[in-house]
């Protein structure tokens, strides 16, 4: 079995180390006969360059690049697969495959759903509004779909309203959403991350958050929720079953 090769962002933000490294060893509790590694894109140890190295030189013919990223933006579409031909050039007998990431899957949005309900509020609370708080990205149709996921986060719920916000690149701000609930009458306001870790951007949403309505209540960032296992795990068997269609099409 190929050893999945779990890349993450990296941040200077040691919480965002520790969370992500707890939501790898849930996709190794929940796959334990499965080699599962973590690595990081920028700022921590250890990188791509190190892990596929090490699959290498242990004799591995293939393995799967499972990028933990909730949107296909520089990181995906740019970023890791240069890394990973270089890679493939430095090792032409290994086969390292790249899977799709996480994405907008709507057991990540259910796994928000929770992370709000832990916050204190309910889905049938008509008195809260959720504010879906993103990255941001340069492109703007990335923006229109994340904007849309507020409403698929809503749906079988009594809340208010749901927004999705911003950190960077696009509107509105976490405080520009919030003044947008309140204009529709919400007494309770819960910031959900759309991140898998906390770290810098999210202390900053928290920031202007409490600064525009300082009872606001904050979700944890998804992290080790069981449906991410699932997710990371999906991608990785769906990596596999292209590259066998296309070995059996050659």
């Amino acid at each position: 079995m190929p050893p999945m090769i779990a890349v993450a962002h990296g941040s200077r933000d040691p919480r965002s180390a520790r969370v992500v490294s707890a939501a790898v060893a849930a996709i190794r509790a929940r796959r334990p006969e499965l080699d599962v590694r973590l690595c990081f894109l920028d700022l921590n140890a250890p990188s791509v360059d190190q892990v596929v190295d090490a699959v290498a030189a242990e004799g591995h013919s293939t393995a799967v690049a499972v990028p933990l990223l909730l949107g296909s933006a520089f990181h995906a579409r740019v970023d890791l697969p240069g890394i990973l031909a270089a890679a493939r050039a430095r090792h032409p007998q290994l086969t390292v495959l790249q899977s799709g990431v996480l994405g907008h899957d709507r057991r990540l949005i259910d796994a928000v759903r929770d992370r709000i309900t832990t916050a204190g509020a309910t889905a049938d609370d008509a008195d809260t509004g959720v504010v879906l708080a993103a990255v941001g990205s340069s492109h703007t149709a990335a923006n229109d779909d994340t904007r849309r996921l507020a409403a698929v986060l809503a749906e079988g719920t009594r809340w208010a309203g749901a927004v999705t916000c911003f950190a960077t690149s696009a509107e509105p701000t976490v405080g520009q959403a919030i003044s947008l609930l309140r204009s529709r009458g919400v007494e309770r306001i819960v910031i959900a991350p759309w991140f898998l870790a906390p770290g810098r951007l999210t202390d900053r949403l928290g920031a202007a958050a409490l600064a525009a309505a300082p009872e606001v209540l904050f979700a944890d960032t998804i992290g080790a929720h069981p449906h991410l296992a699932d997710v990371a795990l999906d991608r990785y068997e769906a990596a596999l079953a292209v590259d066998a269609r296309i070995e059996r099409s050659a």
